[in-house]
């Protein structure tokens, strides 16, 4: 009979050899992104799908993958292959994701057939919308406004503490770069940020507001699918459909 200690060392080795089994298939996966269509439920965002799995879809169905190997749209009705076909986007995921400050003096990117605005950067704050955003350095953050027609000043404000910075863009200026001396933003915290509407004939401006929540990532993500998986694991929403309007705009399926 097998000791006892040689049966604990046994079972160890196994293990480790089935972790180590499970490591290329882990690392051959890639993440749902958008999902539209009567399939939707089955492939919601953030579902992990490996490179070999086989997807049916149905009329109407819309998938978009990203996996290590670049974006994969299916549109059905069909069945594809997750890992074959797949379009090599690291440039424009490169120009995406870009952190180095620059001026922006555009309204904005236009999504495909919609007309509707889509920031040109990743990291950009939109003024626009509310949700949790997920930024690497909260020491230099960037406010964006998707349309940049005529002059408009933002006030950003901590509820908490009632702390507020004034955030002014000229005609034509869509990116602002806001003042860390003047106030520095936190992980884990909410903000408002407000704008009022040039007055009216009555008189009257209308003052609109949205919530921001920021959320700092301390690890870099250098392939598109492992910076989505980040990003819907901590919430960041709008930088996912971002992500994904972006680099499916480069992909005809």
């Amino acid at each position: 009979m097998f000791s006892d200690k040689f049966k604990t060392r046994a079972a160890g080795l196994a293990l480790a050899a089935a972790a180590l089994a499970v490591v290329p298939s882990a690392a051959q996966a890639g993440v749902v992104v958008k999902s539209s269509g009567p399939s939707a439920g089955d492939y919601p965002v953030g579902r992990q799908v490996a490179d070999s799995a086989t997807i049916t879809l149905r009329a109407g169905d819309r998938i978009t993958v990203l996996t290590d190997d670049g974006t994969k749209v299916m549109q059905g009705p069909g069945t594809f292959t997750v890992g074959e076909g797949a379009t090599r986007t690291r440039a424009r995921f490169s120009n995406l994701t870009r952190r180095q400050a620059r001026s922006v003096r555009t309204g904005a990117v236009r999504g495909a057939g919609e007309g509707v605005a889509r920031s040109p950067n990743l990291w950009f704050v939109n003024v626009a919308a509310s949700g949790t955003m997920c930024l690497y350095d909260m020491s230099a953050v960037r406010l964006w406004r998707p349309d940049a027609t005529g002059a408009q000043t933002y006030t950003i404000m901590d509820p908490a503490t009632n702390a507020s910075l004034e955030v002014p863009f000229v005609e034509s200026e869509a990116v602002r770069a806001l003042d860390p001396e003047g106030m520095q933003l936190m992980g884990g915290t909410n903000y408002t940020i407000s704008t009022q509407s040039p007055a009216t004939e009555d008189g009257e401006a209308e003052t609109t507001s949205v919530s921001v929540n920021f959320v700092t990532l301390t690890e870099e993500y250098e392939a598109p699918d492992q910076l989505a998986q980040a990003l819907i694991a901590n919430g960041c929403t709008m930088q996912v459909e971002l992500l994904a309007d972006t680099l499916e705009a480069s992909v005809t399926p």
